[in-house]
């Protein structure tokens, strides 16, 4: 199977563009708060390490899941299967994590949340192309 280089990237930056506005705007303050972090820490984190880490593992992301997803695809059934692989492998694996690790479960929803919309795009867009 050929990939869409393209398209991946699209995906891996969706990811990434969805990721500021999550945990920026959207939840940052109670995202902060379920973690168990301060703005400080966050701020005081490696930006190197943590964009471009996390720029790389959407990359990989969008990828494999390009591989999954197989050639004959549209764009509302990339959604379907992203929305699915989201809510249903990511964000219930997490929960079983957030469950052992006693997790608030404010922070399973917002990373959860995040996850299982961060799959719909990819599969969006991956469909699209």
């Amino acid at each position: 199977m050929e990939i869409n280089w393209v398209a991946v990237f699209a995906a891996a930056m969706s990811s990434f563009v969805l990721g500021g506005l999550w945990y920026g705007a959207l939840f940052g303050n109670a995202w902060l708060k379920a973690a168990g972090l301060t703005r400080e820490q966050a701020m005081g984190a490696n930006k190197a390490l943590v964009f471009g880490g996390s720029f790389v593992l959407s990359l990989i992301a969008a990828a494999t899941f390009v591989i999954f997803l197989g050639p004959d695809l549209d764009a509302a059934t990339g959604a379907l299967y992203g929305l699915t692989a989201g809510l249903c492998w990511v964000a219930t694996s997490y929960g079983i994590s957030y469950l052992f690790e006693m997790r608030p479960l404010q922070l399973w929803l917002i990373n959860g949340g995040y996850h299982t919309l961060q799959f719909t795009l990819i599969g969006a867009i991956l469909g699209a192309f």
